[in-house]
C-alpha cells in the first residue's frame, strides 16, 4: 500500500533521530579512530623500512661471504702459481706466471677493500635499524594506549550502539528507496549530519533561516514533501512554541 506523505515524513524523521544518536556516540570517540588508524599506518611504514634495512644488511653480508670465498680461491691460485713458478723452463713462462700472481694479489686487495666498505655499510644500516626500532617501540606504546582508550569508550556505548543499529535496519525498511537516496545525499553534505529537521521558532532546524508562515502552514498539512529553500533539508514538521502563562499577580491586602 502506498504510504501517505505524513507516514513518509514520520519514517524518515525517525531514521534521522536514530542516525543523530549514532552520530553523537561516534562524536564522543573524537579523533581517536583516525589517530589509531594513522598510528597503525605509521607503524606499518616502519615495519616496511625495517624489512628493507634487514634485506640490505643480508645483501651486504652475502657480498662479504662471496668476497671472502673469492679471496680463498685467489690464495689457492697463488699457491698453485708459486709452485709452477719453481718449475718454469724459460723467462716467458716465468713472466706469464708472475703476471697471474700479481693479478690474483690485486684481486685479493680489491676484495678486502670491498669487504671493508660493505662492513661500514652494515654498521650504518644497523645503526639506522636500531634507531628506527626505538622509534617504532615508542609509537607502538602510543598505539596501545590509544587503542585501550578507544576500546573503553566503545565498550561504554556498545550495547546502545548495537540496539540503535538494529533499530536503524528496521527504520530503513520503512523508507522508500528514492527518498532514502535523497536523505543519504543531503546527510552527506550536511556538516552536522542533519538531513531531516523540524521548523523551530519559525526557522529551519538545520540552517536557522526563517521559514515563511504560509510555508509553515503547508508543512503542517503534510500533504507533500517540503525542503528548506536555503539548505535543501527535508522539513518534517513544525514544532509549536510552548508559551508559558505568567503567574497570577498576588493581590495586595489593604491595610486597615
Amino acid at each position: 500500500m502506498e504510504s501517505t506523505v505524513a507516514q513518509k515524513l514520520e519514517a524518515i524523521h525517525n531514521l534521522q533521530l536514530i542516525d543523530s544518536r549514532l552520530d553523537s556516540i561516534i562524536k564522543v570517540r573524537g579523533a581517536l579512530p583516525e589517530e589509531v588508524q594513522d598510528l597503525e599506518d605509521e607503524i606499518a611504514g616502519y615495519e616496511t623500512r625495517l624489512e628493507k634495512f634487514n634485506n640490505e644488511i643480508q645483501s651486504f653480508e652475502d657480498e662479504i661471504k662471496a668476497l671472502k670465498d673469492s679471496i680463498k680461491e685467489s690464495e689457492k691460485l697463488i699457491k698453485k702459481y708459486q709452485e709452477q713458478q719453481m718449475n718454469v723452463r724459460n723467462n716467458r713462462e716465468y713472466d706469464a706466471i708472475t703476471k697471474e700472481l700479481e693479478l690474483q694479489d690485486l684481486e685479493i686487495q680489491v676484495a678486502k677493500k670491498k669487504i671493508g666498505e660493505a662492513g661500514v655499510r652494515i654498521d650504518t644500516k644497523k645503526h639506522d635499524l636500531d634507531e628506527l626500532t626505538e622509534v617504532m617501540k615508542d609509537r607502538q606504546k602510543d598505539l596501545d594506549l590509544k587503542k585501550d582508550e578507544l576500546s573503553t569508550i566503545i565498550s561504554e556505548s556498545e550495547n546502545e550502539e548495537a540496539k540503535l543499529n538494529a533499530d536503524r535496519e528496521k527504520a530503513v525498511k520503512k523508507v522508500e528507496e528514492r527518498l532514502l537516496k535523497s536523505y543519504a545525499k543531503i546527510r552527506a553534505n550536511a556538516k552536522n549530519g542533519l538531513a531531516v529537521v523540524m521548523v523551530k521558532r519559525g526557522a529551519c532546524g538545520g540552517c536557522f533561516n526563517t521559514v515563511p508562515p504560509q510555508r509553515q502552514a503547508d508543512i503542517r498539512e503534510k500533504k507533500k514533501l517540503i525542503v528548506c529553500e536555503h539548505c535543501g533539508r527535508i522539513l518534517a514538521g513544525v514544532e509549536d512554541e510552548i508559551v508559558e502563562e505568567p503567574a497570577p499577580k498576588r493581590k495586595r491586602t489593604a491595610r486597615s
